[in-house]
């Protein structure tokens, strides 16, 4: 009998008697409300370098990250067949020049019609516009840079043929570099130009670099029910083209904020531990964070707060604080 008795006591005394739970104290901290987007370092400015005159690359001075300046020449086309029409047309126009000046000392004599010096004056200027035309075509074989710049991407082996108008490389060039990030449609209208952002690449760990939303695009994707939004880096040095980056978009930052461990809410409210008793507390959340939550209102900063409430706590229960350690961390 009183081993019966023993039991039912152990089973009261873990059911009425005080329930161990641990604590945090609300900290202080910055509350950062944010957008969260992902997006790619791209150049401000990528221009295309593509031949107006199709043909076979010749010749390849320039590749991939290479630094150019402008004019200098960074692929030669097959320029054969051209240059044998330069020359043709170089020769006639040197024979319709002299016969230009024959005839013209002619008329000033009088030997020579008006008419048919202005006919070999025509036939003069049809040679020399045909030459300008011959070795402008010649040129367009020669592809240069349009300005100072980095090359990006080069498109084209020596040999191969090149269409008209298909880029042989890619120049970064006249602006830094920027990130391009696509952001949820529900989110797009917290996002205004001059936002803050701070961005995190994998290529980075650890480091957190700051930038500014520059530009949102006016029309978003109906597929990926996303806007694009351009965002200016403050040091552009660090990123390369085409790296991914995590990039936060903030909306609003307050540095003195009291904070919680996000898994110590439950539905707005928290469990608190007072004077040896549990107590269901609501709350009223600003900042909600993957880490630590704002609380605004309807808390104390030196309460002590059940850090995991589980789903057998009940109001008024004994309750015997055990302290946790909690990570600091803004959310």
């Amino acid at each position: 009998m009183s081993g019966v008795i023993a039991v039912l006591g152990g089973v009261l005394w873990w059911r009425l008697g005080p329930m161990a739970v641990g604590v945090v104290t609300p900290t202080r901290g910055p509350a950062v409300e944010a957008v969260y987007a992902t997006g790619t370092v791209e150049p401000t400015v990528m221009l295309p370098i593509a031949p107006r005159q199709g043909g076979n690359l010749a010749e390849l001075n320039a590749d991939e990250g290479d630094t150019v300046r402008k004019g200098q020449v960074l692929a030669r086309f097959e320029d054969e067949d051209l240059d044998n029409t330069v020359r043709e047309l170089a020769s006639r126009a040197r024979y319709a020049q002299a016969q230009y000046r024959r005839n013209e000392e002619l008329a000033q004599r009088g030997f020579q019609a008006k008419l048919e010096l202005d006919r070999i004056r025509a036939d003069r200027e049809a040679a020399e516009a045909a030459l300008k035309r011959a070795e402008a075509q010649r040129g367009f074989l020669a592809l240069t840079a349009p300005a100072d710049g980095l090359i990006i991407r080069r498109d084209g082996e020596i040999g191969q043929f090149i269409p008209t108008g298909q880029a042989v490389f890619h120049l970064s060039c006249c602006a830094p570099l920027r990130v391009t990030a696509e952001v949820d449609e529900e989110d797009i209208p917290r996002v205004r130009v001059g936002q803050k952002a701070l961005l995190r690449a994998d290529a980075l760990p650890g480091r957190v670099l700051d930038g500014e939303v520059a530009e949102v695009t006016p029309k978003g994707d109906p597929v990926a029910r996303s806007y694009r939004v351009r965002i200016r880096l403050t040091d552009p040095a660090e990123l390369r083209v085409g790296m991914t980056v995590d990039a936060n978009l903030v909306v609003s930052e307050r540095q003195d904020a009291l904070l919680v461990p996000t898994g110590a809410l439950r539905n707005g409210t928290l469990w608190l531990v007072r004077d040896g008793k549990l107590h269901r507390q609501a709350v009223r959340v600003g900042v909600a964070g993957a880490v630590r939550s704002e609380i605004l209102e309807g808390l104390e900063p030196d309460a002590q707060v059940v850090d995991a409430p589980t789903e057998d706590l009940r109001e008024g229960r004994a309750a015997r604080a055990r302290p946790t350690d909690a990570k600091e961390s803004a959310p």
